[in-house]
This record gives C-alpha cells, sequence and structure tokens, in this order.
C-alpha cells in the first residue's frame, strides 16, 4: 500500500506504525509520530493501524543550540 511520509510517497507492507517505523530504519528513542495531524503516542504504535494513503509525520529529536 502507499502511505505519505512526510510528504513523500512510499510503498510498504506495513500494517502498522511501528512496523513502518522500523521498516524506515527509525532510532528506537528520540522519535515522534502523528498519523494524519494526530500525534499517536509511542506506547499505542505496536497496534495502531496504518490504511492506504494515511500520512505519517515522523519528527526526529536533534541536539543543539
Amino acid at each position: 500500500m502507499q502511505v505519505f511520509v512526510n510528504n513523500k510517497e512510499v510503498d510498504t507492507q506495513a500494517t502498522t506504525l511501528s512496523t513502518l517505523i522500523e521498516q524506515l530504519g527509525m532510532p528506537a528513542q528520540g522519535v515522534a509520530a502523528a498519523v494524519d495531524n494526530k500525534m499517536v503516542p509511542r506506547t499505542q504504535w505496536a497496534d495502531f493501524p496504518l490504511t492506504a494513503g494515511a500520512k505519517v509525520t515522523i519528527i526526529k529529536a536533534a541536539c543543539g543550540g
């Protein structure tokens, strides 16, 4: 299925947010995610279903000043 990750079209077989984030190679810590403009707590990633056309926003924390 196709989803949009940070406004880029991505083909994936992932059925959950957790699986998608793993497939994208994101780190286990320092990442926040929203689906269709709604924040999804990390505790819900494994159970949060993805649907075709979903708009996923992934934000990585960065150090600096």
